[in-house]
């Protein structure tokens, strides 16, 4: 049955089952820390009553007849506890069934809180993880050789990620036509880290050299992924570095980590020994059951029957970007920057304990983890970690009308909810209520050199002026 084996990639396996399970894990405390705030019983939009809802009673999802918060940390912790075994290794020591059937339950328990998760969990990476946990739990165990259908199915998701991102730029903006994209991005990414002050400040041929750099990594590369070895190696390890890039350079939660990942589907095993004189102990491999192959084959097939859509969409000059085309999050549409944002907005929440709101000395702000706020805070490094809180207040920011959650985080401050203060860096009242809240707008740029060095500041700040007028208990009650 050579045929179906890829024996020349048994560090493609380890990497992707260990890796993706790694993601899991991340994705699983994630959403032991951040969902009960956030979408619980008493959340800013809260799951019970979505349930309710026509369009969340037809999702897959474990909690359709009941949700708990109690229930939710059970379902996070048994998804959890299964990730870190197959981080460890354990069920790829057994058949395979036991690792796939193991990866397909961390798949549905995911993917039954992405499912309820609204707008807290409407990003791409959501999908990746889900779809990449379903297509990694056929790679079977160490007794049997990776089949290699699954390792092309791999390749096939990292070209849709990657050349689907590539179009989205292509099509949707001019900067990336004109090579001045990355004159912004560094500034005006959703969250950056400590490098990306730096990375903004470089000369503009630097970041022309970056765009052209992003296009041919995107729009020429991944076809490459395809070719016998050693090129399919070669363009994975361009596809590696450049997401490195941006994990230096950003903080977009597991996104460019699990692309990094995936992107292991290509390296053989005879290429990475070549180069690193460094290959994966494997004694040999057991006859592959008939049953196994039977499964794969099915699983390939349900694959490729749904990457009709996301194909067809990669062709259609409407594009969408970060799409699903079915409740399990099966073979999706990704891409990301289809629109360059020019100039950094950011809303700094604001309280007071005074009784009069009229008093501008007496306001203090409510400081967030990953988005700025203070202008002499240094961003902080988060990634693969995903501050969902953080990420929404940037797209408010944009403009966005997706607005409701943000009406019931300003009730939260006002009642100083202790889950909702979890989630920020810094409470100026220190667990007290406020008598007053409110919300500004200022405008941000990176500071340059020079008022770094005069000013010791990361940020320069203009006030733009009232998102939101103050507001209290009563004001909120009348409502």
């Amino acid at each position: 049955m050579d045929w179906f084996q890829a024996d020349d990639y048994e560090l493609a396996r380890q990497v992707l089952q260990r890796g993706t399970a790694t993601i899991y894990l991340i994705a699983f405390l994630s959403t032991a820390a951040q969902f009960p705030a956030l979408l619980g019983e008493h959340g800013l939009l809260p799951a019970p009553r979505f349930l309710k809802t026509t369009y969340a009673r037809r999702q897959p999802t474990l909690f359709r007849w009941h949700y708990s918060d109690r229930l939710l940390r059970l379902v996070v912790g048994f998804g959890a506890a299964i990730a870190a075994s197959i981080v460890a290794g354990f069920p790829q020591l057994g058949p395979p069934w036991v690792s796939m059937v193991l990866f397909l339950a961390i798949w549905f328990a995911y993917l039954s809180v992405v499912n309820i998760g609204q707008t807290f969990y409407g990003f791409g990476w959501e999908s990746l993880l889900l779809e990449s946990g379903f297509t990694v739990a056929f790679l079977g165990s160490n007794e049997v050789a990776p089949p290699l259908v699954v390792i092309l199915l791999i390749r096939w998701m990292v070209f849709r990620l990657e050349f689907g991102a590539g179009l989205i730029k292509i099509r949707g903006d001019e900067s990336w036509r004109n090579l001045t994209a990355l004159y912004y991005h560094h500034e005006t990414q959703p969250m950056p880290n400590p490098l990306s002050r730096w990375a903004h400040l470089a000369p503009k041929w630097f970041h022309r050299f970056e765009v052209l750099g992003s296009h041919f990594a995107q729009l020429i590369v991944p076809f490459f992924l395809f070719v016998p070895q050693p090129v399919a190696s070669v363009a994975a390890a361009i596809v590696i570095l450049t997401q490195l890039w941006l994990v230096l350079t950003g903080n977009f939660a597991w996104l460019n980590v699990l692309t990094i990942v995936l992107a292991f589907s290509a390296i053989s095993d005879s290429v990475w020994r070549t180069v690193f004189s460094l290959s994966p102990a494997q004694a040999g491999y057991n006859a592959t059951p008939i049953w196994f192959v039977v499964v794969v084959l099915a699983a390939s097939a349900l694959i490729l029957v749904l990457s009709y859509w996301p194909a067809r969409n990669l062709l259609s000059r409407h594009q969408l970007m970060n799409a699903s085309f079915n409740r399990w999050h099966l073979v999706n549409a990704y891409g990301a920057f289809g629109s360059m944002t020019r100039q950094r907005y950011e809303i700094v929440i604001e309280g007071t304990a005074a009784d009069s709101p009229d008093d501008d000395q007496v306001w203090l702000p409510y400081e967030f983890k990953g988005k700025p706020g203070d202008p002499r805070r240094i961003p902080r490094q988060f990634a693969p970690y995903h501050l969902r809180l953080d990420w929404l207040m940037w797209f408010l920011a944009l403009g966005s009308r997706e607005s409701r959650w943000f009406e019931v985080l300003l009730v939260r401050l006002l009642e100083a909810d202790a889950k909702t203060l979890k989630l920020l860096r810094i409470d100026p009242f220190h667990g007290s209520p406020p008598r007053w809240v409110r919300a500004r707008v200022y405008l941000y740029r990176f500071a340059t050199r020079a008022q770094r060095r005069e000013l010791h500041v990361w940020w320069m700040r203009e006030d733009i002026g009232m998102l939101v007028r103050p507001v209290t208990r009563r004001t909120q009650d009348h409502r």
